[in-house]
């Protein structure tokens, strides 16, 4: 039994996500950040960081906290989505990408571009610069190929709830056909629909 403890940030679907495909129960509890309830001392108490998310894992009486961290855990405990030894590398290595390029620079494009537009126009370019190459790295990384390590796995799983925020990052999905049709084919999976849904159910954004 696992016990969830998240909010609906792209951080936070990462492991919603993964814990769905995985099928295994867990007990979702809500952190709701606009309250600023990852201050308090309750959560505090869970992950002393104070960040989303984090996994207490009830059977090993163990607690994980960081979103890359998790998704590795669960893949090893459950010998799930990581890939051969080969593929678990590679694997690796894009949870790694996602953790210090993908989500900072994005996040980052959301603080200037999308919740402070036009009050630093020098940083709002230059992180939406830095989101471009990125697209342009996952689109070059997704020629010929349906995810991003040969099978569906923990790479994907990890990008994807980034991806899903590209009208905050001023990007255009279809400059991207590669990661536009890696988009829509994870955006069907029952299981990403009922982990982007944790805890607040919104749906999947849809390019027209």
């Amino acid at each position: 039994m696992y016990q969830l403890y998240t909010w609906s940030t792209p951080n936070g679907r990462k492991a919603s996500i993964m814990l769905e495909e995985l099928g295994v129960e867990f007990e979702v509890k809500p952190v709701d950040l606009s309250a600023n309830e990852s201050s308090s001392t309750a959560f505090l108490a869970v992950n002393p960081h104070g960040k989303i998310p984090a996994l207490v894992d009830t059977e090993a009486g163990r607690t994980i906290v960081e979103s890359g961290a998790i998704m590795l855990y669960l893949g090893e405990k459950h010998g799930r989505f990581l890939g051969d030894e080969a593929q678990r590398w590679e694997t690796v290595q894009w949870v790694m990408w996602q953790m210090s390029a993908l989500g900072p620079v994005l996040g980052q494009t959301h603080h200037f571009y999308f919740y402070n537009k036009g009050k630093a126009p020098y940083a709002e370019e230059r992180f939406r610069t830095a989101a471009r190459g990125l697209y342009g790295v996952l689109d070059k990384r997704l020629e010929a190929r349906d995810y991003i390590v040969d099978a569906y796995g923990v790479a994907d799983m990890i990008c994807f709830p980034w991806i899903a925020r590209w009208p905050r990052q001023g990007i255009e999905l279809t400059d991207y056909p590669n990661v536009l049709a890696w988009y829509r084919q994870l955006a069907e999976r029952p299981a990403v629909q009922r982990g982007y849904a944790i805890p607040v159910s919104d749906e999947i954004p849809m390019p027209s």
